[in-house]
């Protein structure tokens, strides 16, 4: 290098970087052809990490904090190639910036349904979606096997690799937790744990670490959903086949009235419709008669039991005029008929 050649060559003394908010992974400082100053100065922010890359290797990863450049704060730089005065002189090195924030909000979801092995349903087609969040842990990791030396990288360059490895194992983390689908559903937080626990390996390989998971909706194929409705209502009423039947005709009541009005127009119509209700009414008012013990031998039954059993009694039939299967004038009349045993 000639003379003139060396005074024209501009020396880099420090070396920081501000952040912009504009999701900046991994910057590389610009040097052009500069040289890094010996003594100069490197500040390394909260939430950044400095990478110095010399001849394509990795020499020295740098937390946060102000650091004056010598042999002291950079002993592996004094042992690779072209080192032979003592680290004195200028230096060339490649200086990669990390930003370690917690990249917040980032979206996942099922574009297609996802198909899973269930203990109760079998093979089972869901959709879920929600949101994680992640951060750089290794940036030398990263450097290496992601952004490598490229002079900028960004969270969008990267975000569609991350939300395919969320969908990916949402089957392995139904299968792996060995919970059926419905107390997952019942507890997304769970199935959100699950779902962390078999992503964040992936990710580790990565250089980065999955923070957080929540899972904002599971849903199921509209068949299957209707099977399950019906789970629902048995539960209702604790798996008895006829009080079911009374549930699904109070149900159907006003669907049938509503259909019939429309069908048959006018007042003629309407009436068709309120008939059909009636004789609905009818019929439950029967189911009910035969499921709750309305009636003779009801009421014979009834005096065989026990006052503990007739106190249960009431409290079934309470619940039953929660959920609207019974009118406050029949639990009304029941609940006295039952007190009188008491007596």
């Amino acid at each position: 290098m000639s003379l003139m050649d060396f005074i024209k060559k501009q020396f880099i003394d420090v070396i920081e970087w501000t952040e912009a908010g504009d999701g900046t992974l991994a910057l590389r400082y610009p040097m052009a052809d500069n040289e890094i100053q010996y003594g100069g100065m490197l500040t390394v922010r909260e939430s950044q990490a400095a990478v110095f890359v010399n001849e394509g290797k990795v020499a020295d990863v740098f937390g946060a904090g102000l650091y004056k450049l010598t042999t002291q704060t950079l002993p592996v730089l004094t042992y690779l190639k072209n080192w032979d005065k003592l680290f004195q002189s200028p230096f060339k090195s490649d200086v990669y910036f990390f930003s370690l924030r917690q990249q917040l909000d980032r979206r996942w979801g099922t574009t297609q349904p996802v198909t899973i092995r269930d203990k109760d349903f079998g093979a089972v087609r869901l959709r879920a979606f929600g949101n994680y969040a992640w951060r750089i842990a290794d940036p030398k990791a990263f450097y290496s096997a992601v952004s490598g030396t490229t002079a900028r990288y960004t969270v969008d360059e990267i975000d569609g690799q991350l939300r395919a490895l969320m969908v990916e194992k949402i089957s392995d983390a139904v299968a792996g937790s060995g919970i059926a689908f419905l107390d997952l559903a019942a507890n997304q937080v769970e199935f959100a744990n699950r779902l962390q626990a078999a992503v964040a390996p992936d990710f580790a390989r990565l250089g980065l670490a999955l923070e957080a998971v929540t899972v904002q909706n599971l849903s199921l194929p509209e068949e299957l959903q209707k099977v399950l409705d019906q789970k629902i209502g048995m539960g209702m009423v604790g798996g008895d086949m006829g009080k079911f039947m009374q549930y699904q005709t109070a149900q159907a009541i006003p669907k049938m009235a509503e259909g019939i009005g429309q069908g048959g127009g006018g007042i003629a119509g309407d009436a068709m419709g309120l008939g059909a209700g009636v004789a609905l009414g009818q019929v439950m008012a029967q189911q009910l008669g035969q499921g709750l013990g309305v009636g003779n031998a009801a009421a014979a039954a009834a005096a065989t039991l026990k006052p503990d059993e007739i106190m249960a009694t009431i409290e079934k039939l309470g619940d039953l005029r929660a959920k609207g299967i019974l009118t406050e004038e029949e639990f009304a009349a029941k609940k006295a008929e039952l007190l009188k045993k008491l007596v």
